[in-house]
């Protein structure tokens, strides 16, 4: 598509939008109180500003600029602004909480007219984390995953109903940091990159404990390992976060593999497969907190009240939209699972893939 049109269309989307502005702003301003005057206001501006800094990355795209450093932060800071504001605003006025939208987020914190926005908030990012050019794909990247976190499991020690439920956390995981693309790099970071988005020293390290438990998994799974050979001889004078199974490899041994032999009593404890990703995904954004509620016999109640750790769960879209959910102090794990509604989406994509790799089978 030429650079003109791509950017006809979107403006022709922006204007879309805006028309959706101009009819809630229609609202009679006698009608609404201060509070609910000033929750508009905000949201307006904010939604003005999101329109605004896609529009700019869209031309500088397109016209081949040179992009500002970390050129996805401020398209992430402008989105969540728009979601703080719209829950403002439904919190003063609750009349304007709409219909459904496809992303799965609570009606509250997101008005579905703005659709085509986040979908080209999510393009820009597919422009600005393409893989470089050296990065080494995978044909099966899904079922690279899966079979990696099987036999990670059963070198730990797991039945084989556990290990499939090993395989699809994995899965889940994989969705949950990259949208299930291989080999990505990171718009707003310079040090997380890959398919599991891992830093330099968490790959060495899930390297290192590979080659710790490898000899294990060859005696179970010969195929594993030859795979595995093949692809570090082709890894080879790479960073590995850029060949998709060394990366996948390398973040389940850093993060995750401890985990697993847990997750008989996880599964026994949170039924619902998407819970259990959720637990997983909690090791990567707060692990010591996590490790500890899992330790005290009694996970869901745990509450979690360290500002940084409260801190470092907004960074990852748990409350972290509108005044009251970032006015919290304190949370149990299952309030905070509840508000990962963000995920939800990513890890349905993940079940659904694994169901699909599962009736493949191996060939």
């Amino acid at each position: 598509m030429a650079a003109s049109h791509h950017l006809a269309v979107v403006i022709a989307v922006l204007a879309s939008a805006l028309l959706r502005v101009t009819s809630v702003n229609a609202a009679p301003a006698a009608a609404l109180t201060a509070r609910q005057a000033e929750a508009l206001d905000a949201y307006n501006r904010a939604l003005s500003d999101f329109k605004s800094i896609l529009g700019e990355r869209r031309r500088q795209i397109d016209a081949k600029e040179p992009l500002p450093n970390l050129p996805g932060q401020a398209l992430y800071l402008a989105r969540v602004s728009v979601m703080s504001t719209y829950k403002d605003l439904t919190d003063a006025l609750p009349s304007k909480i709409g219909r459904p939208n496809k992303f799965e987020i609570p009606p509250a914190y997101f008005d579905a007219d703005n659709e085509p926005l986040v979908d080209e908030y999510r393009r820009l990012f597919d422009v600005m984390e393409r893989p470089p050019a050296y990065a080494q794909a995978s044909p099966t990247p899904f079922k690279d995953v899966v079979d990696l976190g099987i036999a990670i499991a059963r070198a730990k020690g797991l039945d084989a109903k556990d290990a499939e439920a090993a395989g699809r956390i994995s899965l889940g995981m994989f969705f949950a940091e990259t949208n299930g693309n291989q080999n990505v790099g990171n718009g707003r970071s310079n040090s997380y990159k890959g398919s599991y988005q891992t830093g330099p020293s968490e790959d060495r390290n899930g390297r290192k404990r590979w080659a710790a438990i490898k000899e294990k998994i060859a005696a179970a799974d010969p195929q594993i390992i030859a795979r595995d050979a093949k692809e570090e001889a082709r890894a080879a004078g790479i960073d590995q976060r850029y060949n998709h199974w060394t990366a996948v490899r390398n973040g389940l041994m850093n993060a995750h593999a401890d985990l697993f032999a847990q997750i008989p009593a996880i599964a026994k404890m949170l039924p619902d497969p998407i819970d259990q990703m959720k637990v997983f995904e909690l090791i990567q954004i707060v692990p010591a907190p996590t490790r500890t509620a899992l330790r005290s016999g009694n996970f869901l109640q745990t509450r979690v009240s360290d500002p940084t750790i409260m801190k470092y769960l907004r960074n990852n879209s748990v409350f972290a939209f509108g005044q009251a959910d970032r006015a919290r102090t304190s949370a149990a794990f299952r309030e905070i699972m509840d508000a990962m509604w963000l995920f939800n989406i990513k890890f349905e994509r993940a079940l659904a893939e694994f169901d699909a790799v599962k009736a493949r089978g191996r060939p």
